[in-house]
């Protein structure tokens, strides 16, 4: 440089091909789980009105008489405005409390049998040929039919609310789970083979990640079909619960205490349904893929 000279200012370095890549996956990404994020929202937002204008409309549409069938303003009075408001919100939570419980504990049941019987099948066909007609009479044979046989071996105990919130949830979560280790694209499994990994590691490496909505699916029905099997349990089984109150409810003919009951726990069905959908459309949204179609 001569003297004189004054040196040009130095721009800041432009960005390079990676980074620019990842910036843009990065903004690709956030936006992606926005739009999830703003359309699970939304679906829940319609389904709740849809329900509440359903239920208006079959009690116009049947002309139920008002003794028996309750409406929506009516729940909501006996939560909020009587003078046993107070009391009644906390029976109804009391109740709704001990059938979350118990849903849970068929939930974990019927999920972890469903994925421990899913990567047994995934493993080994003997083992699928041999479990599989047994889940399908499970499936098959009515609940109610089995109750009396499943109180006899377990007695009216939390092992029985396993037994029976399990059932309800392992079959469609041992299907979708199933069907979902078995997503994979074929040259995925073909790389695995070619670098010398076995039906473990092409399990582990492959399958298990592709079967990701797969799974949150499974999670998804499971939800409603835990609470169904612990109405169920709670009803024929150990009492308690909205499942064992319902049952009091109808000789005393306290039908808003039970019309209450009924919208609290569908609305709780409701809500957790609509968090795991948000949280399965967040997280596959990061990860590039899509939630499973038809659950």
């Amino acid at each position: 440089m001569t003297a004189g000279t004054v040196a040009a200012p130095t721009s800041p370095a432009a960005p390079t091909a990676p980074d620019a890549v990842t910036s843009r996956v990065s903004r690709e990404a956030r936006q992606a789980v926005v739009k999830a994020l703003t359309r699970s929202l939304s679906t829940f937002a319609l389904t709740i009105v849809a329900v509440v204008v359903l239920w208006f409309g079959v009690l116009a549409v049947f002309d139920i008489s008002p003794l028996i069938a309750k409406n929506p303003l009516d729940v909501w009075n006996y939560l909020t405005t009587v003078p046993a408001a107070p009391a009644n919100r906390e029976l109804i939570a009391a109740n709704l409390g001990v059938t979350l419980g118990h849903s849970l504990i068929g939930f974990v049941a019927g999920l972890v049998a469903a994925m421990v019987g899913a990567l047994l099948f995934q493993l080994s066909k003997g083992v699928e040929h041999a479990l599989m007609p047994a889940a399908m009479l499970l499936r098959s044979v009515p609940l109610i039919a089995m109750a009396p046989v499943i109180i006899l071996i377990f007695g009216r105990d939390l092992a029985t609310v396993a037994v029976i919130g399990g059932i309800v949830v392992l079959f469609p979560a041992l299907v979708t789970i199933s069907f979902g280790l078995r997503s994979a694209a074929g040259h995925m499994n073909d790389l695995v083979a070619v670098y010398g990994g076995g039906t473990v590691s092409t399990l582990r490496h492959v399958a298990i990640p592709s079967s990701l909505p797969a799974f949150f699916a499974a999670v998804r029905i499971s939800v409603p079909g835990a609470i169904t099997g612990a109405l169920l349990a709670e009803w024929l089984a150990v009492g308690g619960g909205i499942g064992g109150s319902i049952g009091g409810f109808v000789p005393q003919a306290q039908f808003t205490a039970l019309w209450t009951s009924v919208v609290a726990v569908t609305a709780v069905s409701l809500v957790l349904y609509n968090v795991v959908q948000i949280l399965e459309n967040v997280v596959l949204a990061r990860m590039g893929m899509t939630p499973q179609k038809g659950l």
